[in-house]
C-alpha cells in the first residue's frame, strides 16, 4: 500500500509554496484532528484561465473561482482527491480582503481540505462553521 502523501504541482503559473514540509505537517494535522486519514492529496496551483476550463468543462459554470475540489476518496473517513487553486483568484481576493498573499493562499488551502473532510458552505450556517473551522486551523500554522 503506498504511504500517504501531499502533492503540491503548478499548471499555468510559476507559483510554487516555499514551506512544503509545514505545510504538508499542518494539514496532516487537520486532517488527523478532524478523525480522517490521509491517503493522497494534490494541490494544482494553476491560472484563472486553467481552472475557469475545468469549471467550464467538469461543473457546467461559467466564472473564475478561487478554488475547486474533487473528492476522490473510496473509503470513508479517509481523504484523496486533487484541490486546483487559482493564484490569480487567490491575488485578487487578498487585495480586498487586505490580507496577505500568504494568509490567503493558506485559507485557500485549508479551506479544499475542509470540503474533502465534509464541511460546505452552500447554506449561511454551512459557511459560517466553515470560516471558524479555517480561523482555528489558521491559528494552528507554526511555519
Amino acid at each position: 500500500m503506498p504511504k500517504p502523501a501531499i502533492h503540491f504541482f503548478s499548471e499555468e503559473t510559476n507559483f510554487r509554496p516555499k514551506t512544503l514540509t509545514g505545510l504538508r505537517v499542518w494539514i496532516n494535522k487537520t486532517i488527523e484532528s478532524e478523525n480522517y486519514q490521509l491517503k493522497e492529496l494534490n494541490f494544482i496551483f494553476c491560472s484563472d484561465k486553467f481552472l475557469l476550463k475545468i469549471n467550464q468543462e467538469y461543473l457546467n459554470h461559467d466564472t473564475y473561482t478561487d478554488i475547486i475540489t474533487f473528492d476522490h476518496s473510496e473509503v470513508n473517513m479517509e481523504i484523496s482527491g486533487d484541490i486546483y487553486i487559482s493564484i490569480d483568484r487567490v491575488k485578487e481576493n487578498a487585495k480586498t480582503y487586505k490580507a496577505t498573499f500568504i494568509d490567503e493562499i493558506h485559507r485557500v488551502i485549508i479551506h479544499g481540505t475542509l470540503h474533502l473532510l465534509g464541511y460546505t458552505d452552500k447554506s449561511k450556517k454551512d459557511k459560517q462553521l466553515m470560516t471558524l473551522k479555517e480561523d482555528s486551523y489558521l491559528k494552528e500554522r507554526d511555519f
